[in-house]
């Protein structure tokens, strides 16, 4: 065989083919073997002409009285009679005139296609046919199923697959210590069962080895992240007990067992020569910002500074604020903020403060981590809904200190544990998974959208006791969802609300909006100059109206739920209960997924649901660390996570060395990039 094989040299496959391969996404011969099949059409079940009734059928046939003749309208007809041992019946093709020249007496086919009622006779309809003396790879088989773009055919590359093998070596990727501890089939015939299975049976073991490859990589990518950021040095911290023990107790409210073993950890990881990298996740109104202050406390009684850094400049002004109110007075006075829409003076005001040390607290936006922006001693960073950052943003920001400061990410989104091993593998994980005392769960129906008129009725009541109310929208405009039953646009919305609830204040927020614009909105519906506000989901994350006691989400069908979630968590954040009305983009059924939002209001099962419906997007939107490249493994598997990640550690412990084995180290130095959260 060839050292490097190219498409153009597999039997069958020419420039145009090559053109058309590529539209798949198949640019080499190995990308071709890997392409695996969007499922199979079950054609296994070869029987006797005597057997078979109406459906897909299989049998294996000679062929006589083939005949070619043309209908009335032009249409070309092939006519034969297939018989075997048990009895005859009629095949027809259509439009396929060198069927009759192709087709030898005294051979025998495998036929595969549709037994039906055709000219008021029974017949097999436009079979598909093989040499019943070949290895068949269209009939008589698992057949599989592809991806297709126009001008290629599933028959066209299932040849080319079949080809491929022939003509490449398919090297192994894994150690042979571990195929044989784990109970893997070897590479090449794992991947030519994916593409040709003998039974389901041998399916499932070639999915559970090509699977556990894909899962390994990424856990070991992970795992390797971890290992080159723990050699990073970092100043050690050192608890200071009674700092962190009068604040605490100075806090209006009991910290929950989950913040206290959050807060404890964290602490536990400062003291360490190396930098923190840890996740706190908790659900909505789980109390991570204390947690985070009690971090920060610990930072400032050791001499060095705090950076809090926020997806929006909202929100960033918002746990400026509530981390004001928080903190230790001498602590709070030295909270300088920083956002991108301030004027040069004020950002020169701050950026001087950080730079001589003044400023202990630094909070802000991306504008943390701009060229000229200086920090004196940092110590601590915290990055609240850190998968909204990208990877060259963080390491900016930890590189404008004197070394590498400790990482604390924060989310309200709960990462499911099959993405919390394999994804963010890297860090060390706390969830607060109590709701502190006092926070009621969100009451959420769905309704149609014909319900709307009782709907705001019902509202209104809502407004006359003072409360006020969000309504949310995916879209900013209408007719951006052609073809498809449109949610209400915010505009259109807008504009409904302000002439059906006349004498209330109706505000509205897009992202299309500028910065300094959606701030001001913000802080006025904060500030009561708004009864409702008509809003895209730029208010998703975060964002704390204590009055607000509705959430509307206008074409929920739309959204996933760890997002709906995330949205009615916006609410009832204050002394009155929070409710959340789902409304959908047409009038009919619900969603077995909606109504799971009306009985379920735990976040990290729901975020489960989501990834077992939805997949990690859903979750994680435009996940800037990359995609997520599974072709065969379920994210979902936990069992098989756990299994790859056990033999990540194996690999790592045995001390073997990625040249060995060059194209599993291609793809985990890939993966090491795109999933490198530090």
């Amino acid at each position: 065989m060839r050292a490097s094989v190219q498409l153009t040299d597999i039997m069958g496959i020419g420039t145009t083919a090559v053109a058309l391969l590529r539209r798949l996404g198949v640019a080499t011969v190995l990308d071709l073997i890997e392409n695996v099949p969007r499922g199979f059409d079950d054609y296994s079940n070869i029987q006797k002409i005597r057997q078979i009734k109406p459906g897909p059928v299989t049998v294996k046939v000679t062929l006589s009285s083939v005949d070619g003749r043309y209908s009335k309208k032009g249409l070309h007809i092939t006519e034969a009679l297939a018989r075997d041992e048990s009895g005859s019946v009629r095949v027809t093709w259509f439009n396929q005139r060198y069927r009759a020249q192709s087709i030898k007496s005294d051979t025998e086919y495998y036929l595969s296609g549709e037994y039906a009622s055709s000219y008021k006779y029974l017949m097999i309809n436009n079979p598909t046919i093989e040499l019943a003396s070949n290895f068949p790879i269209h009939t008589a088989r698992l057949v599989p199923k592809y991806n297709l773009t126009k001008g290629i055919s599933a028959h066209q590359i299932r040849k080319f697959t079949k080809n491929a093998f022939e003509a490449i070596k398919i090297r192994e990727t894994l150690p042979d210590w571990m195929i044989k501890d784990r109970g893997l089939e070897d590479r090449r015939s794992a991947l030519l069962e994916m593409h040709f299975p003998k039974t389901m049976a041998s399916l499932d073991v070639a999915r559970r080895r090509i699977g556990f490859e894909e899962l390994f990589e990424m856990t070991l990518a992970s795992q390797l992240n971890k290992l080159e950021y723990a050699k990073e040095s970092a100043v050690s911290v050192p608890f200071n007990k009674k700092v962190v023990v009068d604040f605490v107790e100075s806090l209006p409210y009991t910290l929950t067992d989950d913040q206290r073993k959050a807060a404890w950890q964290i602490l536990q990881d400062m003291t360490a020569g190396h930098p923190m990298n840890r996740l706190v996740e908790g659900d909505v109104g789980s109390g991570k910002t204390v947690v985070a202050a009690i971090a920060m406390v610990n930072i400032h009684a050791a001499g060095m500074q705090a950076a809090f850094m926020a997806p929006t400049e909202i929100l960033a002004s918002q746990h400026a604020k509530l981390l004001s109110e928080l903190l230790p007075p001498e602590m709070a006075k030295n909270i300088v903020f920083l956002s991108g829409s301030m004027t040069k003076k004020q950002k020169e005001n701050a950026g001087a403060a950080m730079a001589s040390g003044k400023a202990g607290v630094i909070v802000g936006t991306h504008a943390l981590f701009q060229k000229h922006v200086e920090f004196k001693n940092l110590g601590l960073a915290v990055i609240d809904e850190q998968h909204r950052f990208g990877v060259e943003q963080r390491k900016k920001l930890q590189g404008k200190a004197n070394a590498m400061p400790h990482i604390l990410n924060m989310t309200a989104t709960p990462i499911p544990r099959s993405l919390m091993l394999t994804l963010y593998g890297e860090m060390e994980a706390s969830v607060i998974a109590q709701k502190p005392p006092g926070r009621m769960p969100i009451a959420t129906t769905v309704i149609q959208p014909e319900q709307r008129q009782i709907m705001y009725e019902k509202l209104k009541a809502t407004l006359d006791e003072g409360r006020q109310l969000f309504v949310v929208s995916p879209q900013i405009e209408d007719g951006l969802m052609a073809k498809v039953p449109r949610p209400l646009s915010v505009t259109s919305i807008h504009k409904q609300l302000s002439q059906w609830f006349k004498g209330y204040k109706v505000g509205l927020l897009h992202g299309k909006m500028k910065a300094d614009e959606k701030e001001q909105i913000m802080q006025d519906f904060i500030a009561k100059k708004y009864n409702i506000l008509v809003s895209t989901t730029v208010i998703e994350v975060g964002v704390d109206v204590p009055n607000a006691s509705v959430m509307v989400i206008e074409g929920a069908d739309r959204f996933g739920l760890a997002q709906i979630h995330q949205l009615r968590g916006r609410v009832g954040r204050g002394e009155h209960a929070g409710s959340c009305v789902l409304v959908l983009s047409e009038n009919g059924g619900v969603s077995k997924r909606l109504r799971l939002l009306e009985r379920e209001t735990d976040g990290f099962k729901l975020a489960e649901h989501d990834l077992e419906l939805r997949g990690p997007g859903a979750i994680y939107g435009t996940m800037q660390h990359g995609e997520l490249d599974l072709r065969v493994a379920k994210i979902t598997d936990v069992k098989l996570v756990t299994e790859a990640r056990q033999a990540a550690k194996q690999f790592i412990d045995k001390h073997e060395s990625l040249i060995n084995y060059p194209q599993l180290r291609t793809r985990v130095e890939h993966l090491r990039k795109i999933t490198n959260l530090n």
